[in-house]
């Protein structure tokens, strides 16, 4: 007899930070029912890294379980081709009836969407505009005057969702109530798979005043600032930092912007609340294995910075959250985890579930073996990639979206436009203690983080931990040459020569 395949969950939030979380200890972080979803039946990973700091490189390592650097896929630009493995392909191939709710950063829009999902999800009823418009120029009367400090700062404040509704009906809450309604109607002969890359909590930072008023600004950590900085740290931080011009902010107006992104991130906590108890009133919560994380983080101050960039890897932007629960049938052990795990193991961690044997090569681990307890022991390192070589202009990411001083990413454009150092290829390797980054055009970096946890201080020339450096070096060589091709696992034939 067939084993009954479990259905699956993807909830993908965009650009949520690793330390948002309650049931991490951080008592500003408003997420109830994700805290109670670890405690009863889910496994949440507090080391958990992705593989490049932006969208579409991240999405496309964590669809496939390649790093972005086995086929190029390190631009905004570069999505997965027809003949490459995509999660969502293999599930639908192996019979899943795949739906799919939220953004792309996946796949070429020009292709399609049919070899990955049987239905690319919109809804009947037209959304509100993202941010109250503040992606399409539509209410942009919160950025200030060209040249302002408030001009590039993405700080919206707070959504009107108007007198007559319930929530600001915008497409992530039209995609979340989409795929309750699909869950009330699923359908009954095969096993369901439903994808939620929502945009929330990326920026412009705004949100309902309901969520805003929930956060208590007195308990947010200690911002890190931009003053307790060493010199020798990437030369795109500071670039940034003097393009978005906010270094004139008062520590009040971060916390403002703060207090905004952590609201973002209860707004979330909510909508995940309202999927799972529509499973548990469908019947299917237990044969669901449920997979909540996010594709990269965000700066939301730290450093004197908003949003991210696509070359460094500070901990707000490489640890995000990555939360499992199996199906009942498979072993769970509830609780926060530090082993050091990877977005790559997302892939092979379904296919275990889901009982598929992949037929290329990936490089995730499943992570069953510590979800059910029997290990608290999973990598030990994790990597990080993102930039470019000069002369690489296809990878500087110049689009209509950053082209124009008018617009909100012109400054990131700006940056990633350069020929010098700023967008300079560049590797991460991260273990417990410590974190190196091989940078190509400027300094390397290195941080002690047990005695450095927030990254101020880059220690790559101090002969105290010359010994430490050398075997970072040594295992990101390993790294490169584990993973610095996949070859095919189908034979091609040969003609015999004469």
């Amino acid at each position: 007899m067939n084993k009954k395949k479990p259905h699956i969950i993807l909830f993908n939030p965009d650009q949520w930070r690793g330390d948002v979380l309650g049931h991490m200890g951080n008592p500003a972080a408003v997420t109830p029912n994700l805290d109670d979803f670890v405690d009863n039946d889910a496994v949440s990973f507090s080391n958990a890294f992705c593989q490049n700091p932006v969208c579409t490189p991240s999405r496309c390592s964590f669809m496939s379980g390649w790093y972005p650097h086995v086929r190029g896929h390190r631009t905004m630009y570069n999505m997965m081709s027809p003949e490459e493995p995509v999660l969502l392909k293999t599930l639908k191939d192996d019979g899943y009836f795949v739906w799919w709710g939220g953004k792309n950063d996946l796949v070429p829009a020009e292709n399609g969407f049919g070899a990955y999902c049987d239905i690319k999800y919109v809804p009947e009823r037209k959304p509100k505009p993202m941010f109250g418009g503040a992606f399409d120029g539509k209410g942009d009367n919160w950025r200030g005057l060209p040249g302002s400090d408030t001009y590039y700062s993405f700080l919206v404040g707070e959504l009107d969702k108007g007198t007559d509704e319930e929530y600001y009906y915008d497409s992530d809450w039209a995609n979340i109530l989409g795929a309750i309604e699909l869950i009330k109607n699923a359908p009954q002969d095969q096993p369901l798979c439903i994808y939620l890359p929502i945009l929330y909590p990326h920026p412009p930072y705004a949100v309902e005043k309901e969520w805003y008023n929930l956060i208590d600004k007195s308990l947010l950590p200690e911002r890190i600032s931009a003053e307790t900085l060493s010199d020798e740290k990437p030369s795109m931080l500071s670039g940034l930092r003097d393009r978005y011009n906010m270094q004139g902010w008062s520590e009040e107006r971060w916390t403002e912007l703060r207090a905004t992104y952590y609201a973002m991130c209860s707004r979330v906590d909510f909508q995940f609340g309202l999927l799972m108890e529509a499973l548990r009133e469908a019947g299917i919560y237990d044969d669901t294995a449920v997979f909540f994380f996010s594709d990269h983080g965000d700066f939301a101050g730290d450093y004197g910075l908003v949003e991210k960039t696509q070359n460094t890897f500070e901990d707000c932007l490489t640890r995000v959250p990555f939360i499992v629960k199996p199906p009942a049938e498979s072993a769970v052990q509830p609780r926060v985890n530090d082993a050091l795990v990877e977005l790559v193991d997302l892939t092979a961690t379904v296919h275990h579930y889901a009982g598929i044997t992949p037929d290329y090569t990936q490089f995730g681990r499943n992570l069953a073996p510590v979800i059910a307890g029997e290990t608290n022991s999973h990598r030990d390192a994790v990597f990080c990639e993102g930039g470019r070589l000069h002369g690489e202009f296809h990878c500087n990411e110049s689009a209509p979206a950053n082209e124009d001083p008018s617009m909100l990413y012109w400054p990131r454009g700006e940056m990633q436009r350069s020929e010098g150092p700023e967008h300079t290829k560049a590797t991460m390797i991260r273990t417990k203690k410590y974190k190196y980054v091989r940078r190509f055009y400027e300094s390397d970096e290195l941080y002690d983080l047990e005695q450095d946890p927030l990254e101020t201080t880059n220690r790559i020339k101090d002969r105290d931990l010359a010994d430490v450096l050398i075997e970072l070096k040594e295992r990101l060589l390993d790294f490169y040459q584990e993973t610095c091709d996949v070859v095919p696992h189908v034979k091609a034939a040969r003609e015999m020569s004469k």
